[in-house]
């Protein structure tokens, strides 16, 4: 059996070992932070998502700690009325098999890590990030920032958008500034009138900006994102922003969306990035997965379920694996390039198309939504949520 570094602790790097492990490879992950966590707020998980978590284990832990919405809503920001929603319940888990739910970073992340850390062929190694490689036919090695060297027969390049290893294997500079700006925070749902605890993932859409909401923490909290189209150009991540701040840039909001929004303290702010998808994220010995492969927009909420797919594709195509890993880690390239491109170009399309026009546009979008039927809305979203064959789930 091969031996696995895997570069990057989060949810990606996690689920990667986990899924190596299974097929009874020896894995060691190699963490930049000096502790193995997960910031953020809160994630949305469709059921993709949760079929990669079953096939690593670690269903049934996240589902304990996730929040099981009722539908996606789509609202007027600035009118308050309904534009269309789609119902995740019944007839939709009938369809694709699992439920929709959203859950705190953490909540998903951490089953993950006990899972790694339960493992018997799994390392876990903290402050160790993971600065170039090397390699020849029969082996990669890593160097980390403090001088310390890796050696194994593969290396997943697991490190996020800002990825070292892709630096090093593609070379494509950095990432790519959209122009948003995201503010996010996380309240306690006590503060929350108890008539707008919806049981649903909520966006708000207005011109050139959209809020969304949804209850997190197994119910405990809310977590609100605000958005704005501002053509920001220098990348932010997670700067402490004044509240005053946050709600003078949404002056158009709503009655309803605007008390939610004047809820929030202790924003923080980012300026949001991805790249443009590319054909060859795999070089011999050395591939690439999650963000760090095809990081995409927050706008079609598969980020993370599109990782969780990368992992388990990777585990079932290395299963085996002897003298013929570079042939196998190509193979993974071809198999997950088209569906997570996709996936990348569609998150762009609904920040701009979908999330944020005005005028005519606007009134354009709602006719066309407005018309879908539910069963409509699902045979929109049936290439992402309904996939489980994640080595035959191509772009469509």
């Amino acid at each position: 059996m091969a031996h696995a570094l895997v570069a990057g602790g989060g949810i990606g790097g996690l689920a990667t070992a986990l899924a190596l492990a299974r097929h009874g490879h020896r894995v060691t992950v190699l963490e930049r932070q000096q502790t193995f966590g997960e910031i953020g707020a809160g994630i949305q998980l469709a059921p993709n998502g949760f079929h990669a978590l079953d096939l690593l284990g670690v269903g049934r832990q996240v589902r304990e700690r996730a929040v099981f919405v009722d539908e996606l809503r789509l609202m007027d920001g600035t009118t308050s009325q309904k534009i269309v929603a789609m119902p995740v319940t019944g007839p939709y888990r009938r369809r694709f098999g699992n439920p929709y739910a959203v859950v705190h970073r953490r909540d998903l992340h951490a089953p993950l890590l006990a899972a790694c850390r339960a493992g018997e062929r799994i390392e876990l190694v903290a402050d160790a990030a993971v600065q170039r490689y090397t390699q020849d036919a029969a082996q990669v090695t890593v160097v980390t920032a403090d001088g310390r060297t890796r050696t194994g027969d593969l290396l997943v390049g697991a490190d996020g958008i800002r990825s070292t290893v892709r630096a090093q294997l593609v070379g494509d500079g950095a990432p790519s500034v959209c122009g948003h700006t995201i503010y996010r925070s996380v309240i306690p749902i006590a503060k929350v009138p108890r008539r707008l605890r919806w049981n649903a993932v909520t966006l708000w859409a207005g011109p050139s900006w959209h809020f969304v909401h949804y209850i997190i923490g197994g119910g405990d909290h809310l977590n609100l994102a605000a958005t704005l189209d501002d053509g920001a150009r220098e990348p932010v991540a997670g700067r402490p922003t004044p509240r005053a701040v946050v709600l003078a840039r949404f002056p158009g909001l709503g009655d309803t969306a605007r008390l939610l929004l004047e809820l929030g303290e202790e924003w923080r702010q980012w300026v949001l990035c991805d790249r443009d998808p590319v054909e060859v994220w795999t070089d011999g010995r050395v591939t690439l997965m999650g963000d760090a492969a095809h990081p995409m927009l927050q706008y079609a909420a598969q980020g993370a379920c599109q990782a969780l797919e990368d992992a388990v594709a990777l585990g079932d195509l290395l299963a085996g694996a002897g003298d013929d890993v570079a042939q196998r880690l190509a193979r993974y390239n071809a198999v997950r390039r088209e569906r997570t491109a996709r996936a990348q170009l569609l998150a762009r399309e609904m920040g701009s198309r979908l999330y944020h026009p005005a005028g005519e546009e606007a009134a354009a979008r709602d006719a066309m939504l407005g018309a879908l039927t539910e069963e409509d809305l699902y045979d929109k979203v049936s290439w992402l949520h309904g996939a489980q064959d994640f080595l035959r789930a191509a772009a469509g």
